[in-house]
């Protein structure tokens, strides 16, 4: 007896089987994507060191900021470019947020253009500390950034205590952030 004709079978509906299993993962892909809960996604950095870097500073160009030199100040890393709507949401709470300067808010700069992201600053404000540069995503992979806006909390022993994906909101500050840089014993930086 041959198996010609089983294998014959198969192969006719190995393609539709591929097909339908294409179909699931991209239905999984928007599922997340449209899932609100998708912002308590945990990170695997929450309670680790926080990922060490060493980037261009937006408004010095020729100068570096490495990750050993904000050791021993807590720090708020808000990733963001001109390019995400988002990001233009969350900038008012940020602004309000670092004005209390209850921690250095540093932003990160994500795949975005020099030009457009002074432009963009310019326009709406510049609430950072620092802004830091990573145009090809240098450091993003080490941080697990995929996607703009992302914000870390990271305390004074460089340990990762916080992370949120998407548009930080009061009510984020309010019932996370703030609780949690008290919990943290966290008080305000020190004036720029």
């Amino acid at each position: 007896m041959s198996d010609a004709p089983r294998t014959g079978s198969v192969m006719r509906w190995l393609p539709l089987a591929v097909v339908g299993l294409l179909g699931l993962l991209l239905a999984a892909g928007l599922w997340l994507a449209r899932n609100p809960d998708r912002e308590a996604l945990p990170s695997p950095l929450i309670g680790k060191p926080a990922p060490t870097f060493e980037l261009p500073v937006l408004h010095e160009p020729g100068r570096l900021m490495s990750s050993e030199e904000l050791k021993g100040t807590p720090y708020l890393l808000n990733v963001w470019g001109s390019w995400c709507p988002e990001c233009r949401v969350e900038h008012p709470v940020l602004t309000r947020f670092a004005e209390t300067r209850r921690v250095h808010v540093i932003g990160y700069n994500w795949k975005d253009e020099h030009a457009d992201a002074m432009r963009w600053l310019e326009q709406f404000g510049n609430p950072y500390w620092v802004v830091l540069v990573d145009h090809d995503s240098t450091a993003a992979l080490d941080w697990g950034i995929y996607g703009a806006p992302e914000t870390f909390l990271v305390d004074a022993d460089g340990i990762v205590r916080w992370k949120h994906v998407g548009a930080v909101d009061q009510a984020t500050v309010d019932t996370e952030l703030v609780p949690l840089l008290d919990a943290l014993g966290i008080a305000p930086a020190e004036p720029r």
